[in-house]
């Protein structure tokens, strides 16, 4: 029998199950009837669970996380454990079965997929949170392994566990070398290889290697001032007042970013419009589109709406913003939205990115924002599963989608109106190849450099444009801390 099926027989035994609690009589029964109660799971226990189903299934990881928390309604310390274990296992589980590897004797193929998360979760307990005692990471682990499967388990999770810790001052990213730096990266930094091979060759080895190391850090929080509301020194004195770290972004002209604040959409300043909870990065698309107040403007592909009520803001409520999203019952997020900020002049529709020319007569609107689906790579440190679910052939038909919509919203503009193309990926085949295609094949527009100068300033200074730029931008995870994001402002000739 092999270890696989040895382990799933063990883990049908009964002694794994929780001891029934004494005096356990519920409310109104009248005799000795024994009454079953419900083992809460621990942080780790509910860690690992998600952990699993995002292994199995391929579910976003934020997503995940987020059905669990609210179901097992932990401490807010408790919460956070568990963030920080699921987040952090999924983004270093190369590098940590590269170590667990040296340890496991029968190798890590032929664990059964929760022993293996089990093993991950805790190796990166021991190797990357100096705040958690290596004792309570192993005991925990042992426990979990007794609980679930049998006494061999426990004692192989136990036995490897603690020969990591025994280890752990050799077990450092900068001992792990290889002659190959896309190999190297990968495994230092736990990223697939043929992305890294890819990103050397359009960036180079040292700023992969800095975007890598930037993807596994954790993302900090950012929020939009609604202008309508309040202004940015007030939403920063009402933020510190109630004991946020927060500070201006260095990034977007409408950003505060909050190092430390618990959930800011759980708040009053949320609840009355005040902010909107949005990456740096992100912020900057509006901003790059520019309306103005009295314009005809659309977003493609609009929901959950951050970009197109930061637009409506910046019309100052007046003219009209169409958000469009492909999804029906994503539509109500965006009326939400709307109704949150106090904004009248958003309009939310639902219909095919690709098939808007249905809805609006060709070369009607004054600027169209295309906010394009993508592989995602500029967004793997808030949901870190999409290095190991996305394929150089998604990349490929991604960028088939794109220019299809690309084509369709260009119809839409009218004469001298503005086109906004942006992703939130740092994959050039998405990105400058996407534009430089479509310029050659609609040479009724051109690249337009006319950004906003407090749009432009930081990205100066920061290095990521000189001057020769012409009207096109990528930010990089590293640059500012915040999302990967590529813009584009092109302008249709009168």
């Amino acid at each position: 029998m092999s270890e696989r099926d040895t382990m799933k027989q063990k883990q049908n035994n009964t002694s794994g199950k929780p001891k029934q609690k004494p005096g356990g009589h519920g409310k109104g029964q009248s005799g000795p009837k024994e009454q079953r109660t419900v083992r809460v799971r621990t942080p780790r226990e509910l860690a690992l669970d998600t952990l699993v189903k995002v292994a199995e299934t391929g579910a976003y990881s934020n997503l995940q996380l987020n059905r669990a928390l609210q179901d097992a309604q932990l401490q807010r310390a408790d919460a956070g454990l568990v963030t920080e274990l699921v987040y952090g296992t999924i983004q270093r589980q190369l590098t940590l079965d590269h170590w667990l590897s040296k340890f496991a004797a029968k190798g890590l193929r032929k664990l059964e997929p929760w022993v293996h998360q089990l093993l991950r979760m805790s190796a990166y307990q021991l190797l990357y949170l100096d705040r958690i005692p290596a004792h309570a990471a192993v005991n925990e682990a042992v426990t979990i392994a007794k609980r679930r499967g049998h006494q061999g388990i426990s004692g192989m999770v136990n036995g490897i566990l603690r020969s990591i810790d025994r280890n752990r001052a050799e077990l450092t990213i900068d001992t792990i070398s290889d002659k190959n730096p896309a190999v190297q990266i990968s495994v230092r930094h736990s990223y697939p290889e043929w992305l890294v091979a890819r990103w050397i060759k359009a960036y180079g080895v040292e700023t992969t290697e800095a975007i890598c190391a930037s993807g596994n850090e954790a993302p900090h929080a950012s929020v939009r001032i609604n202008p309508l509301r309040e202004t940015r020194e007030e939403a920063l004195q009402l933020l510190t007042e109630q004991g946020s770290d927060a500070e201006v972004s260095k990034l977007a002209p409408s950003g505060i970013v909050v190092r430390r604040g618990g959930n800011l959409a759980d708040t009053e300043g949320f609840r009355k419009g005040l902010w909107t909870m949005q990456d740096e990065s992100s912020m900057l698309v509006a901003e790059v589109v520019a309306p103005k107040a009295g314009m005809q403007v659309l977003d493609c592909c609009a929901a959950p709406g951050g970009k197109t009520t930061h637009m409506a803001e910046l019309m100052g409520g007046k003219g009209k913003v169409y958000a469009n999203d492909l999804h029906p019952h994503k539509r109500q997020l965006i009326v939400d939205q709307a109704i949150r900020l106090g904004l009248q002049n958003i309009e939310a529709i639902t219909e095919d990115a690709g098939n808007l020319g249905v809805r609006f007569a060709p070369a009607s609107l004054d600027a169209v924002l295309l906010d394009a689906p993508c592989s995602g790579f500029g967004v793997i440190r808030r949901k870190p599963e999409i290095k190991w679910t996305k394929t150089a052939g998604d990349v490929a038909e991604i960028a088939g989608i794109q220019r299809k919509l690309l084509k369709a919203a260009a119809e839409l503009v009218k004469p001298g109106g503005t086109l906004v193309y942006s992703t939130c990926t740092i994959e050039s085949t998405e990105n400058e190849d996407q534009i430089a295609a479509f310029l050659q094949e609609h040479p009724e527009f051109q690249l337009d450099a006319e950004w906003p100068e407090e749009v432009l300033q930081p990205l100066r200074e920061k290095g990521i444009i000189d001057s020769s730029f012409k009207g096109q931008a990528q930010l990089l995870p590293h640059h500012f801390g915040s999302d990967g994001f590529f813009i584009a402002r092109l302008r249709r000739r009168q």
